[in-house]
């Protein structure tokens, strides 16, 4: 079994009795983790091992144990939750390393590398047909909200896919597909902790607004830690997004400074370009490190975590809510 930690961005907590319950919290999530994959097949219970074995922040199943200590944290069903968020997530990597053919997810091959396309898409849906088998036993209103969330996930992926409409605001397009694809499924993690804790529904829209606000800001981060990143300590090669063509939030500002700045057009035209040799993209990551269009959307993201950390002044003050506000800084102060 996987060696589990709690995720950096709670290590730091005060409390160390929540510490202590969170980490045996995830011990037992990572157990039925395992034993939620288990098959007969011979080849899924090989490939649906494979990311699970990997490791992970786990930082949707941690949410749901925090959000849990609003209420009863005992409960079992709290760990089943947990279980089918992180079972999604997974299931989610599968498919995007396919579409983004990426070579690597967590330190190991991606799954598509090893076996395929096929097996590995494959594979993305038998973890999501184990994750509904094991949230139709949590009753109707963790049915509900995890059936919206998949829609949300799976319409975040195809507007990815097809970009901006015609008239949209391409900013606006990626802060909507960020908030469907990453925002959705921790909002949904923090809600069903409050859910099967038994703890006040009225917590329910906080700790909702808090995961899609604080899910769109990690993935803003990342965005500036590809520019930023020196490899070392985020393990991340700087660039990566940009050699890949990804629309990151810095290259969506630069192409907006652009249309009425000459050195941002020179730089968006070597970027069209493709980037393919080192040196150019050495070139390219300096000057996007000196560009305001970088500071603005590290300022975004900021601005995202401040708008995670207001929807807490709802909850009732304690170590549940000084936690959730310290991840909130931790995503921002984040190498990795």
């Amino acid at each position: 079994m996987p060696k589990t930690s709690l995720p950096k961005q709670l290590r730091k907590v005060a409390d160390k009795q929540l510490i202590a319950k969170l980490e045996a919290g995830l011990e037992r999530v990572e157990e039925q983790l395992i034993e939620a994959v288990k098959h007969t097949d011979p080849i899924a219970k090989v490939t649906t091992r494979h990311l699970i074995d990997a490791g992970g922040k786990r930082i949707r199943p941690t949410l749901v144990l925090l959000c849990a200590q609003l209420g009863n944290p005992s409960e079992e069903q709290v760990i089943q939750a947990a279980v089918v968020v992180e079972l999604t997530h997974i299931g989610t990597l599968y498919h995007d390393d396919v579409m983004d053919d990426a070579p690597r997810r967590r330190g190991v091959e991606a799954a598509h590398e090893i076996w395929g396309n096929n097996i590995a898409i494959l594979t993305g849906d038998l973890l999501f047909a184990r994750a509904s088998q094991l949230v139709s036993k949590l009753g109707q209103k963790a049915l509900t909200l995890q059936a919206d969330t998949f829609e949300r996930l799976c319409l975040g992926q195809l507007h990815e896919t097809v970009g901006p409409q015609e008239g949209e605001d391409p900013i606006d397009h990626y802060l909507s597909v960020l908030a469907d694809k990453t925002g959705s499924l921790i909002s949904a993690s923090a809600e069903l902790g409050v859910l099967f804790s038994g703890a006040d529904e009225s917590l329910r829209e906080p700790v909702r607004k808090f995961g899609e606000a604080i899910g769109v800001a990690f993935q803003l981060i990342d965005d500036v830690i590809d520019i930023y990143s020196d490899g070392k300590l985020s393990g991340k090669t700087p660039g990566t997004d940009l050699r890949a063509g990804v629309p990151t939030l810095p290259v969506l500002y630069l192409r907006q400074d652009a249309i009425h700045d000459g050195s941002s057009a020179r730089l968006v035209a070597i970027i069209d370009k493709g980037l393919d040799d080192d040196a150019v993209l050495g070139e390219v990551i300096e000057k996007m490190r000196l560009h305001p269009a970088t500071e603005r959307a590290f300022q975004e993201a900021k601005r995202w975590a401040e708008e995670a950390k207001a929807a807490l002044v709802d909850l009732p003050e304690g170590p549940v809510r000084e936690a959730l506000t310290n991840f909130a800084d931790a995503v921002i102060e984040r190498q990795n």
